[in-house]
């Protein structure tokens, strides 16, 4: 039996229409609230083939607006460098101590930042980090001598995005106490990202289908016309 609080997002949403965003967003915001500021997420669901190598979509984008996420950021450095990711927002920074903690399996951290001369170390930390998609990149930003630069850029809303074994990319796109605006600017900004990280070997139409969600809110499927590849 569904609960008081199911039956009144039900009546919100209707599932066979598509909604602008705009509408989604507003429909988002009627839910019965919660006691915590609700993510926002924007899933795409891709027309690529998720079982070849070179149709996988992976790419960073930054949205104007931020995430509304404070993210712990672990930074692998060494003498100044530790100070400056430290100063500019990082949650943990060093070197050896750091390795040793990861190594026995420590994950309490969000983002992995590591500068060019780290990582023949931190690769070693690949069946730790990479099952959990932390593993630093020099395409992603986070392999990179301006360690403070990459921090800050996370902690301003620089999100990576990736399609899962399915062809879906999903992604937090903002809190549900923003503006109707400003979601409506971070997920176009998002939608333009992919769109733009289309694998030229992708055959077909690519962006098939786009729905919103929140947290513990309901999901609507949008209206991709007037949107980016829509």
């Amino acid at each position: 039996m569904k609960s008081k609080r199911n039956r009144e997002m039900a009546k919100l949403v209707d599932k066979q229409k598509l909604y602008k965003l705009e509408d989604a967003i507003d429909i988002l915001k009627k839910a019965p609230p919660v006691k915590f500021d609700q993510s926002v997420d924007l899933a795409l669901r891709t027309g690529i083939d998720a079982q070849k190598s070179d149709q996988q979509i992976r790419g960073v984008v930054s949205l104007p607006n931020g995430t509304g996420k404070k993210l712990r950021v672990l930074v692998f450095a060494k003498d100044d460098k530790i100070k400056e990711a430290l100063e500019a927002g990082a949650a943990y920074a060093g070197h050896e101590e750091l390795f040793e903690k990861v190594k026995d399996g420590w994950t309490d951290f969000d983002v992995v930042i590591a500068t060019p001369d780290m990582m023949r170390d931190v690769g070693k930390l690949g069946k730790v980090l990479g099952p959990r998609g932390l593993m630093p990149t020099p395409k992603a930003g986070t392999v990179t001598n301006d360690v403070a630069g990459a921090v800050r850029e996370i902690q301003g809303g620089r999100i990576e995005f990736k399609t899962d074994k399915f062809g879906l990319v999903n992604a937090a796109i903002g809190k549900l106490s923003f503006s109707t605006d400003k979601l409506v600017e971070n997920a176009r900004v998002f939608i333009s990202a992919v769109v733009k990280a289309r694998p030229t070997t992708a055959k077909g139409e690519f962006l098939l289908s786009l729905a919103l969600s929140s947290t513990m809110g309901p999901g609507c499927k949008i209206d991709k016309s007037g949107l980016q590849g829509g």
